[in-house]
Formats: C-alpha cells, sequence, structure tokens
C-alpha cells in the first residue's frame, strides 16, 4: 500500500481526508481501512466517497474526477429498446428483493473483471443500510423471475446507483428507467455511477466535475424520497410503461 494513502482511524464516526487529496492513479483512490459500519458508509457517501475492494484487499475508498452520473429527469431507453418494450409483459417493483438484487449483482459477469467486488461484508453491509431505509432497489419481474435489477443508497438528493444485472437482455436497463422514473417523481434529479465506462454513456450518462458533484450533495433539495420501504410506498408497474 503506497504511503501517499492515508488510513482510516478504527472510529466509525472519524472523519475521511479530503477528497481533494485522492489519486490521480488510480483515479480516486482516497484511504483505505476502518470498517463497513452504517455510520461510516453514511459519513462516506454524505462527502461524495464510496467503498470499493476485493476481497484480497483492504477496504478501499474512492473519490473519483469526474463522477458518473445521470439526470433522472431526462433518461431515456435507447428508440430501439422501447419498442421491444412494449409488448413486454414484465413488471418491475421496489424494495421487495432486495437481498436477491444485491446477490445477483455480485455473481453477473462484468467485463476484463475477475471476481466480485460485492463481497459477502459488502453484501451484509448495504444490508444493514436496507434494513435502516438508506438502501433501495429496483427489481424487473419476468414470469416471476428476477429478470434484472439496481441497488443503491438514497443520500440528500442524490441517488448514488452502486451495481445492476440482467439476467435477461435488457433487465438492467428497465431497472434503471424505472428507478430514474421514480426519483425524478419524488425530485431527486440525480442518479450517480460513480465511475465512468462505454456502457453507462451510451445509455447516457455524463461525466460531471468532482467539485460540482459535491456542490449538488451538499446544496440539493433532499427530495421526497419514502422514509418507509419503497416497497410500501410506491406501487409496482408495467415494464412496457417505460417504452
Amino acid at each position: 500500500m503506497s504511503l501517499r494513502l492515508p488510513r482510516l482511524s478504527d472510529d466509525p464516526d472519524a472523519p475521511f481526508p479530503p477528497v481533494d487529496s485522492a489519486l490521480h492513479e488510480p483515479d480516486g483512490l482516497l484511504a483505505f481501512g476502518g470498517d463497513l459500519q452504517p455510520r461510516r458508509l453514511l459519513n462516506a457517501y454524505r462527502h461524495g466517497i464510496f467503498p470499493w475492494y476485493s476481497d484480497d484487499e483492504p477496504i478501499l475508498w474512492w473519490s473519483p474526477d469526474p463522477r458518473c452520473v445521470f439526470d433522472t429527469g431526462r433518461f431515456a431507453l435507447p428508440r430501439r429498446f422501447r419498442r421491444t418494450l412494449r409488448g413486454s409483459t414484465w413488471t418491475v417493483t421496489f424494495d421487495r428483493a432486495f437481498a436477491q438484487v444485491v446477490a445477483a449483482c455480485a455473481t453477473a459477469p462484468r467485463a476484463g473483471q475477475r471476481g466480485t467486488w460485492i463481497t459477502e461484508a459488502m453484501q451484509a453491509a448495504y444490508g444493514a443500510l436496507h434494513r435502516l431505509g438508506h438502501a433501495h432497489s429496483a427489481e424487473v419481474w419476468a414470469d416471476g423471475q428476477l429478470a434484472g435489477g439496481l441497488y443503491g443508497v438514497a443520500v440528500g438528493g442524490v441517488f448514488c446507483g452502486e451495481s445492476m444485472f440482467s439476467a435477461r437482455s435488457g433487465g438492467s436497463k428497465v431497472a434503471l428507467a424505472a428507478i430514474c422514473r421514480v426519483l425524478a417523481g419524488h425530485g431527486v434529479d440525480l442518479l450517480d455511477a460513480q465511475v465512468p465506462n462505454p456502457h453507462l454513456a451510451r445509455l447516457g450518462a455524463q461525466p460531471m466535475a468532482r467539485s460540482r458533484y459535491l456542490h449538488h450533495l451538499r446544496h440539493a433539495e433532499p427530495g421526497r424520497l419514502p422514509v418507509a420501504p419503497w416497497c410500501d410506498a410506491i406501487a409496482p408497474f408495467d415494464a412496457a410503461s417505460l417504452a
């Protein structure tokens, strides 16, 4: 581990290093160590920081520049996919299968990636955030089976998307479109996808300077997302309505 990289205190309430001290290569690597207690995780997200590491590494904390974000009110599925979706019988629910979605994301194959960063410890940590009402999932169902899904953390006026998966072609796109519709409808205009990549760019994600992202975190209206589990407050709907 580089000597330039600070090690976090064992105190879950200890502050993180300033994000402008993060490394440029690899982009955004800020600190290591600490734990995944809910207090520390929420403190991280509120300061534009998230954990990302593999089983054979210590916990690594990141704040890349730029960030990859979606404007929830402007998100639109690709035109060709919308045409195929019009005849779909898929349905979308929220917070009805959080653990299943996280587990499916952990096992989903990723191009150029060996293993998973969604370790058992990470799954347990986000499960705890879910039980506290901070982490949420969108589920896409086909014939009673999960066709795709997405999970993330709601913090202020931002939803921090952690991962998504497809068990059937297009499942993750539907989950992303569905959660953008919900977020926009509840006054949350930014979905943080963290690190830019070509797939997200094709779906409409844009880079945002870290300084601008942090300003949004601090000053955006907090939105009106339900505090209760979303399954109690947001009704399921037909995926075809997203076409």
